[in-house]
């Protein structure tokens, strides 16, 4: 009972010594003559010369290009290459069902594209050379509450280097962007092929690009595709 009256009886001195003191000082403000309030008028504030900032063009606002149509934003097709199969159909579009088949599980990627607020997608791809195929895919997000194109970047980068035997360096001017070289290959429908892969993202677009080959692929080849790709966005 000791330890917990002294804490009550401090508390109580307190409150009369802050009681008295108000009272005190109540009597003392109200003996003395009123002090006129100062006045409401302030003084007048210049209006800064010059024009306002001339709006930024389509080619340098982001979100102008960005909200254009994304198929002009993809790489376009070397002159001496041909056309290869990719899950955009004819028209360049990927609907999110189609994106989901790359997953997998595609019921899951269904459901983690949706959760990361999917708006749209596009692709292009081509054969060259007569054993390397290359695909170029980029993924837009609403981006309301989650950061999704950052996820899908970031979901690219941990499986792709989930791979120990592999190599991967910086794509310059992406912050985080990267790109990967499988030195092992892998053996599919009797025939052994080489990937490297690349993924990046600037604003609320991701890229992904794929290259498959019957022989090593160098550095150069995924670096150079990726850089002039981000370039372009």
């Amino acid at each position: 009972m000791r330890r917990r009256r002294t804490p009550l009886l401090l508390a109580g001195a307190a409150v009369l010594g802050l009681l008295s003191g108000t009272c005190a000082g109540y009597l003392v403000q109200a003996g003395r003559e009123p002090t006129a309030l100062p006045p409401l008028s302030q003084p007048r504030l210049a209006q800064a010369g010059g024009g306002a900032p001339e709006h930024l063009s389509a080619a340098q606002d982001r979100k102008v290009k960005f909200d254009g149509d994304l198929r002009r934003l993809l790489l376009k097709k070397p002159s001496d290459a041909r056309e290869a199969p990719t899950r955009s159909g004819e028209d360049g579009w990927i609907s999110l069902a189609r994106v989901a088949e790359g997953y997998n599980d595609p019921a899951g990627g269904y459901a983690w594209q949706l959760g990361s607020e999917f708006r749209r997608s596009a692709a292009v791809g081509w054969r060259e050379g007569g054993t390397r195929t290359v695909g170029i895919q980029l993924l837009q997000y609403r981006q309301e509450e989650v950061l999704g194109a950052r996820h899908v970047a970031e979901d690219g980068y941990f499986y792709a280097a989930d791979d120990g035997d592999t190599d991967s360096w910086a794509i310059p001017g992406t912050g985080d962007g990267t790109a990967y070289v499988h030195r092992t290959p892998e053996t599919a429908y009797g025939m052994t092929m080489y990937t490297a892969e690349a993924y990046a993202w600037r604003g609320d677009v991701a890229m992904e690009i794929w290259v498959t080959d019957t022989g090593p692929i160098r550095k150069k080849t995924i670096l150079d595709l990726a850089k002039r790709q981000m370039e372009r966005l």
